[in-house]
């Protein structure tokens, strides 16, 4: 076991194990230590009591290295005295928190962002102990969302992946979910808008206010995901050609992605507030583009009438839909929605080389031809 004279500038600069994590110890105070994972974070623990039982005090950056060793010193003296009962688990926010550092430095940002959502909104344990987290607390969530078997499956995998963490990171003993089965194969979705249905979206994008009502225009106009276009930047867009290009860094198969847009985006990208690099700044300095989608949908379609229930991704099954209605090859549709299997996958994608952006034009005018239309109707 690595034993260090733990100082401010020692524990900053610790190095991260290659895989797993490694236990500093302390050679000023015996039992205590800081524990580095493969990911970065690093966590200061103690051990005491008869059974020599490892207890986490908290996460290096909101805990100084000060108050953990007097906290640690606290914890070894009742202990031993008999005046201190300590639970041997954090919080489960304080673990979320540890474990959102941990993946950040691992995954991609939309993964950390789900995790996140998914932790907070379906897991609201706050600060119960991890240790008094029961499979019942968890299954119960879980037992709400079966009105939406795909958020639900997204939820569980979610836990999950936490759950087995904080068990590797050794703040419980065994998962709650060790025996947990799955909810269940998502079910793939088959809904998309009618055409009443997407007149009444698009007229309430555009009147609705910056940023969501724009955004929603752009979903339903491009068929990209709801993360591209949240986070699109203002240099991805060449407004002379009417293209956009994402990084290939940034899209969800890491290809380069490059595709045309016709005169309705044109025109809603004039009417744009110019603000940053990103077309749709974050609202708060804690971020950097806007990724309120929950919220801003639920005051979206709050005076929506005569639409049934959707999704986000329901538009851009809409918008594929669309285009296979007005005789759109498919080959042509996946170039547009950056399908990395498909029509065009093997030892085809190898050799064919073609970009389709011509087609990939026709198709989109066809669309905003049948798109303006359609809300340009009596």
């Amino acid at each position: 076991m690595p034993q260090t004279k733990l100082s401010d500038v020692t524990v900053r600069n610790l190095p991260l194990p290659e895989k797993g994590q490694v236990t500093h110890w302390d050679v000023g105070l015996p039992g205590f230590g800081v524990r580095v994972s493969q990911g970065g974070t690093k966590t200061f623990i103690v051990i005491s009591g008869p059974t020599r039982k490892r207890y986490t005090i908290g996460r290096y950056g909101p805990i100084t290295l000060k108050q953990a060793r007097d906290e640690a010193k606290k914890l070894q003296a009742g202990l031993t005295l008999g005046t201190v009962e300590i639970t041997s688990s954090p919080s489960f926010n304080d673990a979320k928190e540890m474990f959102l550092e941990a993946c950040r430095a691992k995954n991609r940002p939309r993964t950390v962002y789900d995790y996140n959502r998914h932790l907070k909104r379906h897991f609201p344990f706050g600060k119960i102990r991890l240790s008094d987290i029961r499979r019942a607390d968890i299954q119960q969530r879980l037992n709400n969302l079966k009105d939406t078997p795909s958020e639900r499956h997204h939820a569980y995998v979610t836990a999950k992946v936490f759950f087995n963490w904080v068990v590797q990171e050794e703040m419980i003993a065994a998962n709650p979910m060790g025996a947990m089965k799955s909810p269940g194969k998502m079910i793939s979705r088959e809904r998309f808008l009618s055409e009443e249905e997407l007149k009444t979206v698009f007229l309430k994008g555009r009147s609705h206010p910056w940023p969501f009502g724009p955004i929603m225009q752009l979903l339903l106009l491009t068929g990209q995901r709801r993360g591209e276009i949240g986070a699109l930047r203002w240099n991805w867009i060449d407004e002379e050609d009417q293209t956009i290009t994402f990084p290939a860094e940034f899209t969800k198969n890491r290809q380069s992605h490059r595709f045309p847009y016709g005169e309705l985006v044109a025109s809603l990208f004039e009417a744009l507030p110019r603000t940053g690099d990103y077309v749709f700044p974050a609202r708060t300095e804690k971020g950097t583009h806007f990724n309120g989608w929950g919220k801003c949908k639920e005051r979206f379609d709050k005076e929506l009438e005569g639409v049934e229930h959707y999704t986000l991704h329901d538009l851009r099954r809409t918008f594929s839909s669309n285009l296979a209605m007005l005789g759109t090859p498919i080959h042509v549709t996946e170039k547009l929605l950056n399908h990395k299997s498909g029509t065009i996958s093997g030892i085809a994608a190898v050799y064919n080389r073609h970009s389709y952006i011509d087609e990939m034009r026709q198709a989109v005018r066809t669309h905003d031809q049948y798109l303006s239309g359609l809300v340009d109707m009596d």
